[in-house]
């Protein structure tokens, strides 16, 4: 059973800093902007943007502005117990051994957004946040174990998919062609298909909609744009295909999500 202390989310804090102690409660970690100078069991790690860090319990930790500047990172604080079991008897590898991970993560935008919605479950505490927020500690977890074994990946594979993924980043409201895609790192499509998925998780144009999807619960809160400008803004021109696919990413209408005020 997952129990959730405490989230936080650190942002732009001058001179922050965490003394030298030993915890005891996992830590989970993801680094939004700028560095953090961690010092774990007596070694100095710097994490980034883009890195996601586990600290297990009984680690030795101090912690400081990376490089003297102020950064930005979330923090679920949490102790998983499988029904009065030992915590080494759980299933999840990385905690059962006690394994230090620092990854940097494939998917960076939506863990973010998985973080974002964990830390304002946590600050609302809503009807059921309870639930809410333990799923989605219960996803981010398994998601770390999957990017922990996809550091097994060769070199080449990581590049050629690092490739497909700063294109899409670059160009998802374009139309996407796998041709195109399989072009530009002179692989066949379906080994284009199949490589990004392994790295990605996902293939490349389910990962352009997820990029989609993320801008347009942005444009729907922070814009004037109406749910039709909004559409084709992002590349879809029949509006009907942008609500189906809204609804498969976030579970609800672009209307309910705005009504929700997400």
């Amino acid at each position: 059973m997952l129990t959730i202390y405490s989230t936080y989310f650190d942002n732009l804090i001058p001179n922050w800093r965490n003394q030298l102690d030993i915890i005891n409660y996992h830590i989970l970690v993801l680094v939004t902007r700028g560095k953090v100078l961690y010092t774990l069991n007596g070694e100095k790690r710097m994490a980034e943007e883009g890195d996601m860090l586990l600290i297990p319990k009984g680690t030795s930790r101090a912690a400081e502005n990376g490089n003297e500047e102020p950064h930005q990172k979330y923090t679920v604080l949490f102790q998983y117990n499988h029904y009065g079991m030992n915590e080494g008897d759980t299933g999840i590898p990385f905690l059962k051994n006690g394994r230090l991970l620092h990854l940097k993560i494939r998917n960076f935008e939506y863990f973010k957004q998985r973080f974002m919605l964990l830390y304002r479950e946590d600050m609302e505490r809503k009807y059921m946040f309870e639930f809410i927020r333990t799923g989605i500690l219960h996803e981010l977890l398994a998601l770390v174990g999957r990017e922990a074994e996809a550091l097994d990946l060769s070199p080449i594979k990581m590049k050629l998919a690092k490739t497909i993924q700063h294109y899409l980043l670059e160009n998802y409201r374009s139309p996407i062609q796998i041709e195109q895609l399989a072009e530009m790192i002179q692989r066949s499509p379906n080994y284009t298909i199949s490589l990004f998925k392994e790295v990605n998780g996902q293939s490349p144009i389910q990962y352009m909609h997820q990029l989609r999807i993320l801008e347009a619960r942005n444009l729907l809160v922070n814009s004037s744009m109406s749910v039709t400008e909004i559409s084709q803004y992002l590349g879809y021109y029949d509006t009907s295909y942008f609500f189906k696919m809204f609804k498969k990413f976030t579970s609800m209408s672009p209307t309910a999500f705005v009504a929700k005020g997400d």
